[in-house]
């Protein structure tokens, strides 16, 4: 697409910061071929800078700044002569490209992040219902696992493996928002659903009460044990889907399925304190899934 020697170093940043932000993530992709590893870098990359841009800017600026990257990546797309001026820019118009992504997928991405930009006429900084944070999750997380569809091939028709697809990035995002409650809250963001948080006595009064004190109340911990079984009940949804992968694909998206449901456990190991301590996986753990991963490999194939 790019012949000016540009794409290969765009690349090699995603990849980078794939490893540094990503780490359970960038352990997984190791399992996936060359060529699926970098567009799988592109995408993260590209998710990454725009999340970047939304939580660490300021005003109208972060607006603007995604208004301008839209229209830089519309116009790579459109045009294979333009040179889009990030990095991240330009790897992703060449993943779409080779890997033929619906270029739809990424408008309702960034939809979802002017979403949490307070300037934006559609920002929305609290959810009450589990619907109305999944119609942001379209955006933020189940876009992200249909636009990996075509990087990781199936062996069924593409319409059957969309479900499993977008539960997995679901599941995904839940996670990171059970994990993130207390990072998000000092954002001024909460994702949990305030309804699903009020059923078990929990307010934004208690949340901003136990991010200070570091007390984690049984009403905290309920209503936390609660948000976990619905996200669990999520990569159940999503586990199927896996076998409906290309068979060299299975495994490192195996371990990321596992990596990703055992922050979960780390949240209850840890007494639920999302709101004082982030839970992280052990680079040994981490390591032991993607060894597990490995270990079906064969079985997988001889089953395909």
């Amino acid at each position: 697409m790019i012949g000016d020697g540009r794409l290969e170093p765009a690349y090699e940043h995603c990849r980078k910061l794939t490893a540094t932000h990503g780490r359970s993530y960038y352990i997984g992709t190791q399992l996936l071929s060359r060529r699926q590893r970098a567009g799988v870098y592109a995408l993260y990359g590209f998710a990454r800078m725009v999340d970047d841009i939304v939580d660490t800017g300021s005003g109208q600026h972060r607006l603007s700044a995604l208004d301008a990257i839209e229209a830089d990546l519309h116009a790579a797309l459109s045009d294979p002569g333009h040179l889009p001026r990030r990095p991240e820019v330009l790897a992703v118009a060449d993943t779409i490209t080779t890997f033929d992504i619906d270029h739809r997928y990424f408008d309702a991405f960034m939809r979802s992040m002017r979403m949490d930009i307070p300037d934006s006429d559609i920002h929305v900084a609290r959810y009450r219902t589990m619907a109305e944070l999944r119609a942001y999750m379209y955006g933020s997380a189940s876009v992200i696992g249909l636009q990996m569809l075509p990087i990781l091939g199936t062996v069924v028709d593409g319409d059957v493996a969309i479900a499993p697809a977008r539960a997995l990035g679901d599941a995904f995002q839940l996670t990171n928002f059970i994990r993130d409650a207390g990072e998000d809250l000092d954002r001024d963001r909460i994702y949990l659903p305030t309804d699903e948080l009020a059923a078990f006595g929990v307010d934004e009064s208690m949340l901003r009460r136990c991010r200070r004190t570091g007390q984690v109340p049984g009403e905290l911990r309920r209503a936390l044990a609660h948000l976990i079984a619905v996200t669990r009940a999520e990569y159940r949804r999503a586990e199927p889907g896996i076998e409906m992968l290309s068979p060299s694909s299975r495994p490192g998206i195996r371990a990321a399925f596992t990596m990703y449901q055992a922050i979960l456990d780390e949240v209850e190991r840890s007494g639920y304190r999302v709101l004082t301590e982030r839970a992280r996986v052990s680079t040994p753990a981490r390591l032991g899934h993607v060894a597990r991963a490995v270990s079906t490999r064969g079985r997988t194939f001889n089953r395909s």
